[in-house]
């Protein structure tokens, strides 16, 4: 059974989302990111704790310096599976606009969880 972990890569926090068998989508606790090592670390530990064999990561598309960073990102991730990138441009934005008026905290990382959440369900459409 695949076990699919996506991540929406941000610099202050990084959103996380899981798929046991592509079947539901549920978003996790986001890493909130003091640096990129101790981020990949915590990445690497989870894609472990849940058994993972991909790696879904949201690449903005319409950000050339950003999707450098989050490739470079990436390669710092201690993973033996398969990695994806998916086009993640304006996932947040859609994620902020449906969620107006029902989370008031926004800093807390439930935003970047549920934009990859948004990243992990149009990659499995795709599949």
């Amino acid at each position: 059974m695949e076990k699919i972990v996506a991540i929406d890569v941000g610099l202050k926090r990084i959103g996380v989302a899981y798929s046991p068998g592509g079947i539901a989508v549920v978003p996790l606790r986001a890493i909130i990111r003091k640096n990129r090592n101790q981020a990949a670390k915590e990445v690497s530990e989870l894609l472990k704790e849940y058994k993972a064999n991909t790696l879904v990561i949201g690449l903005p598309k319409t950000n050339e310096e950003m999707s450098q960073r989050i490739k470079h990102f990436a390669n710092l991730i201690e993973f033996e599976g398969k990695v994806e990138f998916v086009d993640e441009s304006f996932t947040s934005a859609i994620v902020k606009e449906e969620i107006k008026g029902k989370i008031k905290q926004k800093r807390d990382g439930r935003i970047d969880s549920l934009a990859a959440k948004k990243i992990l369900e149009s990659y499995l459409a795709k599949k």
